[in-house]
């Protein structure tokens, strides 16, 4: 039993965002749905993702995410591959959204708000290249603005430190197994979601709380 303990301890220590699946069908990935009509796809990453795909859901505009990895170089990885920290991938989230109500430059913005783009490699207890600040860029438009929104949130001191997100063009995406997706919300109490994810959702809500859901708005 000591053994065991030590074993779920280290793995937990490996894997911030780890969970104890329930069934198999919360080991498949999830389905990659195609944008629709009008719609924008972007992608995103800053730390365990729970917490990002619950802070880009609740912007206006935004359809869609799913939780995955890209970055990296190994096709079709696993939870458990990602977490080894060889596989080059970071924890993200890819966006669906309509951009005649929210741009990419409001939806980068908000992505510096949910998370400390300052820390390289670690976002609070989560350390690891896995948990790296990386946002994706798709056209060189999208690069400017990036660019153009990194100057701004650097300018307003809203961080004591500087920026260190990895700019970098989208390759390709490899969704995360369905018991990732909308974890936040299926799994409210538990403890590193009240401790991590929940803080970092509601510091997103107080800089972008003109963007936000109705629902979500005080």
């Amino acid at each position: 039993m000591k053994k065991l303990i030590g074993y779920v301890a280290v793995l937990l220590l490996l894997c911030g965002c780890a969970n104890a699946q329930e069934s198999a069908k919360d080991l498949e990935f999830a389905p990659v749905p195609k944008p629709k009509a009008g719609e924008q796809v972007a992608d995103f990453g800053g730390g365990c993702f729970w917490a990002m795909y619950e802070a880009m859901s609740e912007l206006k505009g935004v359809n869609r995410v799913v939780a995955g990895y890209a970055g990296g170089n190994v096709k079709n990885p696993t939870y458990e591959d990602v977490c080894t920290r060889t596989t080059g991938h970071a924890e993200v989230v890819q966006v669906y959204y309509d951009p005649k109500v929210i741009s990419y430059a409001t939806l980068a913005e908000a992505f510096f708000y949910a998370h400390d783009p300052t820390t390289l490699n670690r976002q609070g207890p989560d350390e690891g290249t896995d948990y790296r600040s990386i946002a994706f860029y798709r056209t060189p438009e999208e690069k400017n603005t990036l660019a153009q929104v990194i100057a701004k949130v650097n300018a307003s001191k809203h961080y004591s430190g500087k920026i260190v997100t990895e700019v970098t063009p989208f390759k390709v995406f490899y969704p995360a197994e369905n018991y990732h997706q909308n974890y936040y919300r299926l799994h409210p109490d538990r403890g590193y979601i009240q401790s991590v994810s929940v803080p970092k959702v509601m510091k997103m809500r107080k800089a972008m709380g003109a963007y936000l859901k109705p629902e979500f708005q005080k």
